[in-house]
């Protein structure tokens, strides 16, 4: 039964702080799949609410971007989606939590009604948002083991492989990265938000950015060694374009459990790639074969603090002195 899956991956660029004209965009989207035969897509992270200005918003301008889980209209539009269109519909927001707590949160509606919520584990983008304690897989109607990780989540490893661990087959990897300011000298870079306004006119420029070491080369370094070493089909979602006063750059991929890729795009502006996945292919995978030769009697050191642990919004904003 759960030998493939199709599945999709959308980038594109939201409205910050409009969630009627972002889940209109989610809409659209999902009827295109459904023509394709998707039986997954995935949207970017916090795609309905938006992202970067986020950071600069008080605590009740983010409340009242918030709503609850699965009860709140997104939530509420995303399974209705999810039944009309015969497909698992995975999107971004800014959870309500019951215990009055504000997240940053992936649902993944399905089609029989029910649904997988996933806090960031790593969340940084407000002071006023709490991280996630918790790992994400579920299983979807057709039998597949889907597990989600949020843009800064996939950065940490042992993220992915207690994901795999868990059983997932399919990574959720929903982001907002590319164009972002980074703390280490080496790493990732803001572009021009000029470029994205000349993209017309200059494209070239642009697409150099998003095809170099501020976009798909960062990415390069990192991604397809998560999937390759975990034995799993990522699925990359992300924004693209100006976000605030950063540039996202797209490149939404799907990627093999050996670490290629599948399908991607490096177009400047809203897009989709799809792709079946043949699930067959995992058990025997390099990865997946990796993990049952592991010697968990001598990982106790990973599981013990260092002592050097910082929070998050410590470690994205601050250099190290």
């Amino acid at each position: 039964m759960k030998q493939t899956i199709r599945v999709s991956s959308v980038q594109f660029q939201h409205a910050p702080g409009s969630k009627s004209v972002n889940l209109g965009i989610i809409g659209e989207y999902v009827r295109k799949a459904s023509e394709l035969g998707t039986q997954c897509i995935a949207f970017p992270e916090m795609c309905i609410t938006g992202y970067w200005h986020v950071r600069n918003l008080s605590r009740q301008e983010v409340l009242d971007l918030a709503e609850p889980v699965p009860s709140g209209p997104s939530a509420q539009t995303l399974l209705a989606l999810a039944s009309k269109y015969r497909m698992t519909v995975a999107a971004g927001i800014i959870e309500l939590g019951e215990d009055g707590k504000l997240y940053n949160s992936y649902i993944a509606a399905m089609e029989d009604g029910s649904y997988a919520c996933h806090r960031k584990i790593n969340c940084f983008i407000s002071k006023y948002m709490s991280s996630g304690d918790n790992f994400t897989v579920f299983e979807d109607p057709r039998g597949v083991k889907i597990g989600i990780l949020t843009c800064y989540d996939n950065n940490i490893i042992e993220h992915v492989r207690i994901t795999a661990l868990m059983g997932a087959e399919v990574l959720l990897a929903p982001h907002q990265t590319g164009g972002c300011m980074s703390v280490s000298p080496r790493g990732m870079q803001t572009i021009d938000t000029r470029l994205w306004e000349n993209r017309d006119a200059d494209p070239d420029a642009l697409q150099s950015e998003i095809l170099g070491l501020k976009g798909r080369g960062w990415l390069m370094r990192w991604l397809p060694a998560r999937a390759h070493d975990n034995g799993l089909f990522l699925v990359f979602s992300n924004g693209i374009g100006q976000d605030d006063d950063e540039v996202r750059t797209g490149n939404a991929m799907i990627i093999d459990p050996y670490g290629e890729i599948i399908t991607e795009t490096w177009k400047a502006g809203n897009d989709m790639v799809t792709a079946d996945l043949d699930l067959s292919i995992i058990a025997s995978s390099t990865g997946r074969r990796w993990i049952t030769a592991r010697r968990p009697e001598l990982y106790r050191l990973i599981a013990e603090p260092t002592g050097k642990e910082r929070s998050i919004r410590e470690v994205r904003f601050t250099p190290d002195q």
